[in-house]
């Protein structure tokens, strides 16, 4: 039978009826209150085996009380509870000494749950912990319940060097993420250094990597240092990790394993202090059977494995999203906008195939064309739908010139809107039409072959990368 005095402290009654009932139907014993006063001053004379409480009460906030009580008394576990379900809640929540957060509405066995872990924990002092200084913007937004898992998950690991593995589609936020363990983690003194695998040539990643030392190789013409000795002592987060080739993925294992590495001709282990977080858009388990990367630095890499959910499995989050795109907009010297009901409820029936990204591009766009402060329905259904026009030559066309093409493909656009007046944003939304199946044309023509591909279009190789990526090109293997 669970043995504890609760100590429970919020302003609403309905809430304190339900976690007293709860909490007594588990065996423990129940004091609740509905300010902060009165809690401090049970704290005050000893009562109390653990607090739950919420943050804002009508006398106090609990982020200003929870030092105190710290202070009073290091050992006493505290739930702190709050309707104000954002990221930088659960930060203060866990600067503060909190055992644990929990969003409003939460879920009464899960509650009762932690509240038994807390008691049956040995009790230690909790280590001091620096607090963050806050950026002028929230880095991560949202509400949705995945969110929260995401934020609770991010507090527990702010003060740790645990090796860190983000997967999710390509625009969900993985480098935001990674930046927000290092900004408000004990590393945040330190540098942030991000590398994206599949920006760089695979001959060179273990350069970038690892550094070179004069004459390693052909044009090495002086020592140049790494992303590693450029992190040290903060934070290195490597991006799309499933393209970092066998043989730099070997150098990277004996670097987690052994906390040093060689630059490449050199000779003399250095010692490096970096926290690795790791990113991915791929199945790394697939890539493993397909022996494209090895097992044993999926398993260093996957200490703690975060999935960023799609933003199509968290569309309660796009009114957040919207209203924070179109602030940041402002700050950036755009024209204030909004959009209305009907609006929010035509972007949460679009799938997002390009994710926030996508959504932060549609958002500046209207921000910065769209002549009217209110955002209608018309306006992003036209946007997220794509007319039915052909932005290419026609087969039968072959004499056809390209400014007929675009006259033609001109008349077909206006024609697609009753009207005859398309939303603004026409010279992105013809390079949008005309970039995507251009790639994929190129790149059904070479088979894949990027390399080919990029000489043909006379773009840099990295661009086409970035764009094949952006864009979601389906790109076809050469059987060769």
């Amino acid at each position: 039978m669970p043995v504890g005095n609760i100590l429970v402290a919020d302003d609403d009654g309905a809430i304190r009826t339900v976690l007293n009932q709860a909490l007594s139907r588990a065996g423990y014993e129940v004091r609740s209150t509905s300010n902060a006063a009165t809690l401090w001053r049970w704290v005050s004379q000893g009562d109390g085996d653990l607090v739950i409480t919420d943050v804002v009460m009508p006398d106090e906030n609990a982020f200003d009380l929870l030092p105190r009580i710290k202070k009073l008394r290091p050992n006493l576990p505290i739930i702190v509870m709050s309707a104000q379900n954002t990221f930088m809640t659960a930060i203060r929540a866990s600067e503060r000494g909190a055992y644990e957060y929990l969003p409003k509405p939460f879920d009464l066995k899960e509650l009762i749950a932690i509240v038994g872990r807390a008691l049956s924990e040995p009790k230690t002092a909790p280590q001091d912990v620096a607090k963050a200084e806050e950026p002028e913007a929230i880095p991560l937004v949202g509400r949705s319940a995945a969110m929260q898992e995401i934020y609770r998950l991010l507090a527990r690991l702010m003060q740790t060097d645990l090796t860190v593995m983000i997967s999710g589609e390509s625009g969900t936020g993985k480098e935001l993420v990674a930046r927000a363990l290092h900004d408000y983690g004990k590393r945040r003194g330190g540098p942030f250094v991000a590398v994206n695998m599949a920006a760089i040539p695979r001959d060179l990643i273990e350069s970038e990597l690892f550094g070179h030392e004069k004459g390693a190789f052909t044009g090495a013409n002086a020592r140049s240092s790494g992303r590693f000795e450029q992190a040290e002592g903060g934070t290195l987060f490597l991006d799309e990790i499933g393209d970092m080739p066998m043989e730099a993925q070997t150098r990277l294992l004996r670097v987690l394993q052994q906390g040093e590495y060689t630059t490449v001709g050199g000779r003399t282990p250095i010692k490096t202090d970096v926290r690795i977080i790791a990113a991915t858009n791929k199945d790394l388990r697939i890539l493993i059977q397909q022996g494209l990367f090895r097992e044993d630095l999926f398993f260093r890499l996957n200490v703690v494995p975060i999935r960023i959910p799609p933003l199509r499995e968290r569309v309660d989050d796009i009114p957040d999203l919207v209203r924070h795109f179109f602030a940041q907009s402002e700050r950036e010297g755009l024209p204030a906008k909004h959009v209305d009901h009907g609006a929010l409820e035509q972007m949460k029936r679009y799938r997002w195939p390009g994710n926030v990204r996508e959504l932060e591009n549609l958002i500046r766009r209207l921000a910065a064309l769209y002549p009217h402060e209110t955002i209608t329905s018309n306006v992003i259904e036209a946007e997220l739908s794509e007319p039915d026009v052909t932005p290419v030559l026609d087969e039968d066309s072959s004499d056809e010139t390209l400014s007929g093409a675009v006259e033609r493909y001109l008349s077909r656009y206006f024609a697609a809107y009753p009207d005859g007046q398309p939303p603004p944003g026409l010279y992105h939304r013809i390079l949008r039409d005309i970039e995507q199946p251009l790639l994929a044309a190129t790149l059904a023509a070479t088979r894949g072959n990027q390399i080919r591909a990029a000489d043909l279009l006379g773009v840099n190789r990295n661009t086409l990368r970035k764009k094949i990526r952006d864009l979601n090109v389906k790109v076809i293997r050469s059987a060769s």
